[in-house]
């Protein structure tokens, strides 16, 4: 094997799941029990640096500019190690990784930040993987970061237990002006993180009927993003999101991530649209909501959650591009 001493930095967003990923198949390979569609959010993102150095002498981890724990290094080094096989070089790395987001509540900061990893870790390993390869190895650092790789709306496929699942483009992110407005109402890191989740999932009595579901709920999901039809997207999005968190709640040891504030901006938006707004809202593994709006209402939906008791603030995303390079 060759020793390499390239560097290479890149930037992905968080994506956000209106038809959830929750349990695997196979858990080592990350390969989900059913397929997922979500949403790149444009100016929620990590970057992501990687200096590969034959004078290093193991990995090395900073995020936002601290020490990573040493767990979240190992995840980390594991990844690698599969850049590296598949490269066929030798070296150590040094990684840094900063959000613009907050970490570990609920905004998909690992897919954003695998997403981006995958992508500076290949180019810096001298490797230019087609996009669907690049998706497919993202995915075995965090499941959802192969969704953060095509841009704007995205489905991961999945076909049985394959090996080769990854997520493709379904439509560009010009394709549909929805904005996603997150209402924060915990800032705190989940004690339960989404990989230890997924391997609790088959112990619901609730999951089996939830996945053999699945893809009619994708069916539906991926026709109203396609005609722009927020009427089904909204219904089917709401039922998606609910189904995966009474899974959470009926796993052994339940999984309860809403806090008070979560509720209170769920009840608000279902009377929103009830009034004629188009909004709706999903929740992925963790307190905050996603809202989900048209461009021409979001100002207006903002306004409304920041307004809300419990809602400590509200940061806003259009669909956003792929994962991509940067020149330093």
């Amino acid at each position: 094997m060759q020793t390499t001493n390239r560097t290479a930095t890149a930037v992905a967003c968080a994506n956000i799941a209106f038809i959830k990923y929750w349990g695997n198949c196979e858990p080592d390979s990350r390969i989900p029990a059913n397929g997922s569609i979500s949403m790149n959010l444009a100016g929620l993102e990590s970057r992501t640096s990687v200096a590969y150095s034959s004078n290093l002498k193991a990995d090395r981890l900073f995020l936002g500019g601290e020490p990573a724990p040493q767990a979240v290094l190992e995840r980390v080094s594991r990844f690698l190690d599969v850049v590296r096989t598949v490269a066929g070089i030798q070296g150590f790395a040094s990684v840094e990784s900063e959000n613009n987001f907050p970490m570990g509540v609920g905004i998909a900061s690992s897919a954003s930040a695998f997403a981006a990893l995958a992508l500076a870790a290949t180019r810096a390993a001298g490797l230019d993987l087609p996009e669907i390869e690049l998706s497919r190895l993202a995915r075995l650092g965090s499941g959802s970061a192969c969704r953060s790789v095509p841009g704007g709306f995205v489905e991961w496929l999945v076909a049985g237990c394959e090996e080769n699942s990854a997520a493709v483009s379904i439509a560009s992110p010009e394709h549909w002006e929805l904005v996603d407005c997150v209402a924060i109402v915990d800032r705190e890191h989940k004690r339960v993180g989404s990989t230890e989740g997924h391997t609790m999932a088959h112990t619901s009595p609730l999951q089996a009927a939830r996945v053999d579901d699945a893809p009619r709920r994708l069916d539906i999901c991926r026709q109203a993003l396609l005609e722009r039809d927020f009427e089904a997207l909204a219904a089917v999005m709401e039922l998606d999101s609910n189904m995966m968190h009474a899974v959470m709640m009926t796993s052994t040891p339940p999984l309860l991530y809403w806090k008070p504030g979560t509720v209170t901006v769920m009840q608000e938006v279902i009377d929103w649209r009830s009034s004629g707004v188009p909004v709706c809202y999903t929740i992925d593994a963790g307190p905050n909501v996603h809202v989900i709006t048209l461009a021409d209402h979001a100002s207006e939906i903002i306004g409304r959650l920041k307004h809300i008791a419990g809602v400590l603030d509200v940061l806003s995303a259009s669909p956003g591009g792929p994962a991509r390079l940067i020149t330093e």
